[in-house]
């Protein structure tokens, strides 16, 4: 459709982009019946997918916001330290997962948060934590709510995977839509890479929710004068694909379909290989597996197990035992539950 269409161009963008991408960028994920956006709160800007959209909005933070500290969960996606820290914000961590039940640090979480400065910026993963593919429930994100709330603790969340934890698009946007719905601050940054296969397209959004309309535009307008000296404005193409799709009902109804059944099958994979594990009789309890949501299972596996999975079964993953899920296919289960055998019955 775009290549056939001879009134585009490759002319410069606005450096916000594309205003209709922004826009049904924002509908996907606060829901079309936001107040939010209804109010005019909520600006929202094209970024160099989610890292750029983590580094403008860390940018401006660190420019405007009266506290520079953001903390971010451990352990979190490798990039994250980096780039808050390269845009001027000083980085700690609040405990999230427990490698004993290979879950959810809950407590440990309540407690850090708890004891965090006034103000403190915190980094949360709307969905599919990466990398332990552990989430909070709805009712322990209520909780977050309430105490980041309660304590003014200003909410900046990274959504990677919308659509792609649970193969479904609301769903997946409800831990952020909670916190809209108080009507207080926050940050989203989004990604188009994962849930539209725009990886190398460079797809993304920063959205700012304001309390009031007025410092909406004020933002917006400071926001630019981040975006301007860092990379002008973005590029044309993915974020044109992106809105082609979101803006006609028939191509959006058939994303989601293949959304969906991308997700199926990566939770289907996670039930063939904790039913091929579970068949091998290998030493653990493995229902973290399919506990776990998104592309990511941290395995619980250890460095010299990764390593002897690598020497042995030529088998590559990221030495803390972080897989891959969507790498996987049903051919490949078995040897992989093979070689988990092998390690941790040969390498405890």
């Amino acid at each position: 459709m775009l290549l056939n269409d001879k009134s585009r161009v490759k002319e410069y963008l606005p450096i916000v982009g594309i205003a209709e991408f922004n826009k049904l960028s924002a509908k996907l994920i606060f829901g079309a019946d936001s107040p939010a956006i209804r109010e005019n709160r909520v600006t929202t800007v094209q970024c160099l997918s989610g890292t750029g959209s983590l580094r403008v909005g860390a940018e401006f933070l660190a420019r405007h916001y009266h506290q520079k500290t953001i903390y971010i969960p451990q352990p979190t996606w490798g990039n994250h330290p980096k780039v808050f820290t390269l845009a001027g914000l000083s980085v700690k961590t609040y405990r999230y997962y427990d490698p004993t039940t290979r879950g959810m640090n809950f407590q440990g979480l309540l407690e850090d948060l708890g004891s965090a400065p006034s103000g403190s910026i915190v980094l949360l993963h709307a969905c599919a934590h990466n990398p332990t593919g552990v989430d909070p429930t709805l009712q322990q994100w209520e909780q977050i709510r309430q105490l980041m709330r309660s304590k003014a603790l200003l909410p900046f969340f990274d959504s990677a995977y919308q659509g792609f934890a649970s193969g479904n698009l609301d769903e997946d946007a409800q831990s952020i839509r909670m916190f809209v719905a108080d009507g207080g601050e926050c940050f989203v940054a989004q990604s188009y890479a994962k849930n539209m296969g725009l990886y190398g397209e460079r797809v993304g959004a920063l959205s700012v929710v304001c309390r009031a309309a007025d410092v909406a535009s004020k933002v917006e307008s400071q926001l630019k004068l981040v975006i301007r000296p860092m990379f002008s404005n973005p590029p044309i193409h993915g974020a044109s694909i992106v809105a082609t799709i979101l803006k006609d009902s028939n191509m959006f109804n058939e994303w989601t379909i293949e959304l969906k059944a991308m997700a199926d099958r990566i939770i289907s994979m996670r039930k063939q290989l904790f039913d091929a594990l579970r068949a091998r009789g290998t030493p653990g309890d493995w229902s973290h597996i399919i506990k776990q949501i998104g592309m990511f299972t941290f395995t619980g596996l250890n460095s010299k197990q990764v390593e002897f999975m690598t020497r042995e079964y030529h088998i590559y993953m990221t030495s803390d035992g972080r897989i891959s899920m969507a790498g996987l296919s049903s051919k490949t289960v078995p040897h992989l539950a093979d070689a988990i055998h092998a390690a941790v019955t040969r390498m405890s």
